[in-house]
């Protein structure tokens, strides 16, 4: 377990989170329930800041990934942090305008941006654009002309580094269907192109290289790559860019095969890339760069407990034991996606010792609806709160209303208190788009 001040287990042997008694929430609130711990969100944003502010001299900004969660709450919080945020989609884009969140700090991602999401980005004064493709690049500033505007810009940039979880790899050609590749050149073709738009203000490259990064090397590498190209566009075009975003992709605890990283841990991996920025400025004769990082998962990841009810338990002698639970892929599709790993426990009896290996299923009717699959919990019972640990990134995010069940809601636990940031959802909410056309009356 990655145990911590807030989450811990109480004196009643009941799992709490950020203060509050899990069985408690599961009471008040009802399961399947996403719960957040506000201070963890908030001391992850505060150490990434103070990294940037203390070691670089404050010439950076840390963008919370908002495609981990996004909900009004996330983005306040974020603003009382003092951090940016990055957005892929124009709901995203709506709801941290709605939050109030202030445009000019937000940077807007995609491969595919549609016209309409690049039209309200323009609108709303979105600091910068990230550039993904040759046709975004004249739709954007044919869209910045009719505006009257001039538009800051990245370029997403493969720089031939290729991350996940333990490992790393080089690669001469990227296949990504993101951003344009510095092995075939079309990551200089691309600059070229961009300082002849006229309503449009290249300010310097993005890249972000996987997910779920435990080692640093691959950041040293990413840095030392992005950097020679920066030297080298300066050289050839007398172009010099001054903002460098590095992505994120932070790695964080799912189960006792991952590091065990604390904020001050997760601020040496910025310390690291600092570093790296500014022996590569001085080798390649540079100005360091405004230095943008996005982290998401690693900001609310661990800060997220889902809670369930337990139902249904089917023991199939010599092959497997199910445990049933009230909620499924349809609030945490990880598993059916890509077969994650999660922790879990019994929440009304956190102190008992595990003594037996079970997959834990969900409701849907769905041979592959697992939550977590081969976890050690105690002898379970029908109607125990199970937790499942690390689910505030890409779970709530990636929840559907498959089979017509409800996405659950989700509350913030900060001191005791707990309150909702999502509401739950209603039958009636699961029909409110549908039509019948006036012929099927």
């Amino acid at each position: 377990m990655n145990f911590r001040d807030t989450l811990k287990i109480n004196r009643e042997g009941h799992l709490e989170i950020g203060g509050c008694d899990a069985v408690g929430l599961a009471k008040s609130f009802g399961t399947p329930l996403y719960v957040m711990d506000e201070k963890y969100i908030r001391d992850m944003c505060a150490a990434y800041r103070g990294v940037i502010e203390k070691e670089y001299g404050g010439r950076g900004l840390v963008l919370y990934a908002s495609k981990a969660f996004s909900c009004l709450a996330i983005y306040k919080i974020a603003k009382e942090e003092g951090i940016g945020v990055d957005v892929v989609s124009g709901g995203e884009l709506y709801t941290a305008i709605k939050a109030g969140f202030p445009a000019d700090k937000i940077y807007m991602h995609g491969n595919n941006k549609l016209r309409e999401e690049l039209e309200y980005a323009l609108d709303c004064g979105v600091g910068t654009i990230v550039v993904d493709s040759f046709n975004e690049l004249d739709l954007l500033d044919g869209l910045a002309a009719a505006r009257g505007k001039t538009q800051d810009i990245l370029f997403r940039v493969n720089p031939g580094v290729e991350a996940h979880t333990h490992h790393f790899i080089q690669t001469a050609k990227t296949d990504s269907k993101f951003g344009f590749s510095l092995a075939d050149g079309t990551a200089e073709k691309i600059t070229a192109v961009a300082l002849g738009k006229k309503n449009l203000r290249l300010r310097g490259y993005h890249c972000h290289i996987g997910s779920q990064i435990f080692e640093k090397e691959s950041f040293r590498l990413a840095v030392g790559k992005m950097m020679a190209f920066m030297a080298d566009m300066k050289a050839k075009f007398g172009f010099e860019a001054d903002r460098l975003n590095l992505g994120g992709g932070y790695g964080i605890w799912y189960t006792d095969e991952d590091k065990k990283i604390t904020p001050s841990g997760y601020a040496a991996y910025l310390e690291t890339i600092i570093s790296e920025v500014a022996l590569r400025a001085k080798e390649y004769g540079l100005k360091e760069p405004f230095l943008l990082i996005e982290p998401g998962r690693s900001i609310v990841g661990e800060a997220g407990v889902t809670l369930y009810t337990v139902g249904a338990i089917k023991d199939i002698p010599g092959v497997k034991k199910y445990v049933a639970v009230d909620g499924g892929m349809f609030d945490n599709p990880r598993y059916a996606l890509y077969q994650a790993k999660y922790t879990a426990l019994l929440a009304n009896r956190a102190a008992e010792k595990p003594e037996e290996v079970v997959s834990v299923a969900g409701k849907c009717c769905e041979s592959g609806d697992i939550v977590c699959a081969n976890v050690m919990l105690p002898k379970a019972e029908t109607g125990d709160i199970l937790a499942v640990l690390s689910t505030g990134a890409y779970n709530y995010s990636m929840a559907s209303n498959y089979n017509r069940n409800r996405i659950p809601p989700v509350v913030l636990v900060k001191d005791g208190f707990a309150e909702y940031i999502v509401k739950p959802q209603s039958y009636e909410d699961l029909v409110r788009n549908d039509v019948i056309p006036e012929r099927l009356q």
